[in-house]
């Protein structure tokens, strides 16, 4: 199905043409964007916004909502912070309400080492313009009052990264204010139509085989998370990622009172409460490798006892719905984007934990790169060329819990 624009809302629409200047693969956050950048950046209006299922039902409507840019590496933060100005200016630009909201976020550090960590996150965040820095074990208690300093006697908090600009916002609205600009800018949106093949002849990519027939593409965008190695591999190009399961949870609703976004990579655990008083929980990865959206008892009994560490005051409370997402990992934990060795097939992928926070930035890029055949040089060092070259951009210590 395709859809079309009218008043203020998405309605079907079952034509799907022979061909299009632009296809991109993926109908999630960052699809959609580039599509929305391609259209308003570039004046490419011919372009078709290919997804498997239904828009925003795969890794953007199964994240955790959190947006910062407290990164470790000066790529990481150099690309987050261009993001984050974007997440400010989005809802006037796509003219909805995306519920964003500064909440201040705070990486708990538990052991002298991680606490290290932390002051050297601080010193690249502050040189690169990035607002945090390091607060102690009283700080943290001014700033969250509820917590548990002693974490239940088990890990003590003896201090945190504070950053101030981190924040929260509605994945959905984003999702469907970036589909309602674009299909207003005259993009196509075809869900259900799930890609079987790429048509590669020497060396360049010129059409993709659906399951509603040939399409063919002057160039190619593949932006489909999880399922990026099933797309790669109809392209034949190579990349080192690989597939965990991600999961997350919320409670019941309740009157606000955790303002800070909450996260201890010691705990293996982040917490947030939204704008319905749910709060909104996660963890690491799961330490296995899975191509599915499945979740697990054990996850809940271990985020579980993490959250009570930090929180006894959330003894009663009941957790009403879990999820998993699948994440795409590279060896640094930092994404792919850019060109490929097929000729005009272009990758987005290889986002694992924090893929959401850079949804309008990595269209914003990947926009410019399908247009110009060229990367932006922000985002020239996650080339997927990198590992070829060991040019790896090391941000585990930032990106695998602290979403």
């Amino acid at each position: 199905m395709a859809f079309s624009e009218t008043g203020r809302a998405l309605v079907r629409s079952e034509k799907l043409r022979a061909g299009y200047d632009v296809v991109i693969i993926g109908g999630g956050g960052h699809g959609l964007a580039a599509a929305h950048y391609l259209a308003h950046d570039h004046g490419i209006h011919d372009v078709a916004v290919l997804e498997a299922g239904t828009i925003g039902r795969g890794n953007s409507g199964r994240n955790t909502a959190i947006v910062r840019s407290n990164y470790l590496t000066p790529e990481g933060v150099a690309l987050y912070r261009e993001s984050m100005n974007l997440w400010r200016d989005l809802p006037a630009a796509l003219d909805i309400n995306l519920f964003f909201s500064e909440r201040g976020h705070l990486t708990l550090a538990h052991t002298e080492g991680t606490l290290r960590t932390m002051r050297w996150r601080a010193g690249v965040n502050q040189v690169l313009g990035v607002e945090s820095e390091l607060v102690d074990r009283q700080d943290v208690a001014r700033l969250c009052p509820a917590i548990d300093l002693d974490c239940g006697g088990r890990l003590p908090i003896l201090g945190a990264l504070y950053h101030r600009p981190g924040a929260i916002v509605a994945h959905d609205a984003v999702v469907w204010g970036f589909a309602r600009s674009a299909t207003r800018a005259g993009v196509e949106i075809h869900g259900n139509t799930r890609v079987l093949a790429l048509d590669v002849r020497g060396g360049r990519v010129v059409g993709v085989e659906t399951s509603r027939g040939y399409v063919s593409a002057s160039r190619v965008l593949s932006a489909v998370a999880g399922s990026t190695p099933r797309i790669t591999k109809l392209a034949g190009v190579r990349t080192p990622i690989v597939v965990h399961p991600l999961q997350a949870c919320i409670s019941e609703p309740m009157q606000p009172w955790l303002d800070p976004i909450i996260v201890s990579a010691s705990l293996h655990a982040y917490v947030s409460q939204d704008v319905r008083g749910t709060l909104v929980m996660g963890a690491a990865l799961d330490g296995y490798e899975l191509h599915a959206p499945r979740s697990t008892f054990d996850f809940l009994e271990d985020l579980s006892a993490a959250m009570l560490d930090l929180f006894p005051r959330l003894a009663e409370t009941r957790i009403v719905r879990q999820w998993a997402g699948i994440a795409d990992m590279t060896p640094d934990f930092s994404p792919i984007m850019g060109k490929t060795p097929v000729e005009f097939f272009y990758l987005d992928a290889g986002w694992g934990t924090w893929g959401f926070k850079a949804t309008p930035i990595s269209g914003k890029t990947l926009a410019h790169t399908v247009a110009h055949d060229r990367a932006p040089s922000l985002i020239e060092p996650f080339r997927l060329s990198r590992f070829a070259e060991f040019g790896l951009i090391g941000e585990k210590a930032a990106a695998s819990v602290g979403h």
